[in-house]
């Protein structure tokens, strides 16, 4: 599973950690995080997320 990371603080989700703080469990894909979900730290949508390479 791709890591993405945040185009405006740098935040990376990992899916294989997921976001506990925020009631997604490990071995969560990018893709399956609900459409409300924000990052963490900065608070913007998944539209501002990038695949790592």
């Amino acid at each position: 599973m791709k890591k993405y990371i945040c185009d405006v603080c740098g935040y990376e989700y990992d899916p294989a950690v997921g976001d506990p703080d925020n009631g997604i469990q490990p071995g969560t894909p990018f893709e399956d995080l609900p459409a409300d979900w924000v990052c963490p730290l900065c608070q913007v949508g998944k539209d501002e997320f990038s695949p790592e390479d």
